[in-house]
């Protein structure tokens, strides 16, 4: 049964929506993101919104600026005020992004906070159809003993707790607007590999990849789709010791070098893929084995240029 007749069906059944508002989720859940003939995606003009947390760095700003490339309304979130206002500037001046970005301040592990966006970005767009948890920060020390109690609450808050906040939040007003997609973004130590100085960052990733695996199973009898995004190693802040610089040693930049990407084109290819998804339990993966294995073929002979 294809999404959209499994969609009307659970809707009809088990939220009492008329045929009418059925219709018009349908429109906006999986027809508003036609593919073209020539492969680009459609976004339409009944579709609402799509929320991005950490949108004013990084990932989440390659995200929030992949989204708006394909026509899409765009909601991003984050603590700083200055770099939410910088950031909407700047994502703004996009080509037709006039109008269609909107920046909201928000702690993500303040559920409060998170239920704002939501109803801010729902009053203003009619409705959100895809979310994304990409709000996350890395421990300021090196080992356990080396970080403070403010410290550790402020990794675990951000990085576990606002994804499940997020996807609570997101989920609660899905269910009642009839559909949507929650993706929530992995990291390192999501697969269980260790890293000195990445014990806690860690430690919430495989907690967030578990979570994420969970609410895939309790939302397959719902119409709302969650998914997990693997975006690998990206030259981001993320990657920046507790002084702002990056790791100037020789391993860190081989494996840069073969691993390492810019974060536009993995959020353009996630975006596309995001688009077109029309499954509960989707798991998009950048950096896959095929795609080691060719870079690292490549790696005598070319030097790629990622900006440092």
């Amino acid at each position: 049964m294809h999404l959209s007749d499994r969609l009307r069906e659970r809707s009809s059944r088990k939220y009492d929506l008329t045929d009418e508002e059925i219709e018009r989720r349908m429109d906006v859940i999986c027809g508003s993101w036609a593919e073209s003939e020539d492969g680009e995606i459609d976004g339409g003009d009944g579709m609402g919104a799509v929320v991005v947390t950490g949108g004013s760095r990084g990932f989440g700003y390659a995200l929030a600026q992949a989204f708006l490339e394909q026509g899409v309304v765009v909601v991003l979130c984050g603590r700083d005020t200055a770099r939410i206002e910088s950031t909407t500037a700047s994502l703004s001046m996009l080509p037709g992004a006039l109008g269609r970005v909107t920046g909201l301040v928000c702690d993500v592990y303040d559920k409060v906070a998170v239920q704002a966006v939501w109803d801010e970005a729902t009053a203003r767009f009619g409705g959100v159809d895809v979310w994304v948890n990409n709000a996350g920060v890395r421990q300021s020390g090196d080992a356990l003993w080396d970080l403070d109690e403010e410290d550790v609450e402020h990794v675990v808050r951000t990085n576990l707790l606002g994804v499940i906040f997020g996807s609570q939040v997101a989920m609660t007003g899905m269910l009642r607007q009839g559909g949507g997609q929650i993706f929530n973004v992995e990291g390192f130590g999501s697969n269980g590999r260790l890293h000195r100085g990445l014990n806690l960052y860690g430690t919430s990733k495989r907690a967030v990849a578990h979570f994420t695996k969970a609410l895939m199973h309790e939302a397959t009898a719902t119409p709302v789709c969650v998914g997990l995004l693997r975006p690998g190693m990206m030259v981001t802040d993320l990657l920046r010791d507790s002084a702002g610089r990056f790791p100037d040693t020789e391993q860190f930049r081989t494996a840069l070098r073969i691993v390492g990407d810019r974060p536009l084109p993995v959020a353009r290819d996630m975006v596309r893929r995001m688009m077109a998804n029309r499954k509960n339990g989707a798991h998009f993966v950048w950096l896959t084995p095929r795609r080691i294995g060719w870079r690292l073929l490549q790696f005598p002979f070319v030097r790629r240029d990622l900006g440092l």
